[in-house]
């Protein structure tokens, strides 16, 4: 007969604690690769980059499309996360919006592939869609309308309009080395500017 000891349940707990630092680990280390290598990117190169196991990435990923898509909605909580924190802290609010841009970018440039990941999952692509917008709408709403009012940026800029903006401005990154899109990002921002009076 199974007792259970009363170490059993913080050890429980202890390896639930370890599984989610490794999901983390893995989450972290997958988008850093797919940055750099694309999101066929050999699972053993995510494994020695979060330093775990094949069979860790696997145990909590079964299928590449599952770590893709793990991969992407971690990265839009980070973005969603990150807006208020900026504004908290940023100089200003112009300056929270261009720094949470940046951070739109590199989640634009970590997404590159999802589709082909995916294939012809077309009902979890949708979805991860209406999860995008869904988080980074309002956050890009309420740093847009921060600008607004602290006298920043002109109004009447829509966020999704500024968000698709940005992403056509991404696409193509990788085709050309000679386009940065980000320096286009930057002359986006600046045409956002109000004009200072003298």
């Amino acid at each position: 007969m199974a007792t259970e000891s009363p170490a059993g349940e913080p050890s429980s707990r202890g390896k639930r604690a370890d599984a989610q630092r490794n999901r983390q680990t893995v989450l972290a280390a997958a988008a850093d690769v797919f940055v750099t290598s694309g999101v066929d990117a050999p699972i053993r190169q995510i494994a020695a980059r979060a330093g775990v196991g094949m069979a860790t990435i696997y145990r909590h990923f079964p299928t590449r499309a599952d770590l893709v898509t793990a991969v992407y909605r971690h990265q839009i909580e980070e973005c969603a996360e990150a807006g208020p924190n900026l504004l908290a802290s940023a100089d200003s609010p112009f300056d929270a919006l261009r720094q949470w841009i940046d951070l739109f970018v590199d989640f634009l440039v970590t997404k590159h592939g999802l589709a082909d990941a995916l294939q012809s999952d077309s009902d979890r692509f949708a979805a991860l869609h209406a999860y995008f917008l869904d988080r980074l709408l309002p956050v890009c709403a309420h740093l847009l309308d921060a600008a607004v009012e602290a006298g920043d940026i002109r109004p009447g800029t829509q966020p999704y309009e500024l968000m698709r903006g940005i992403g056509n401005l991404c696409v193509g990154r990788d085709n050309d080395p000679r386009y940065d899109p980000r320096r286009l990002i930057v002359l986006l921002l600046q045409g956002l500017r109000r004009p200072r009076s003298s």
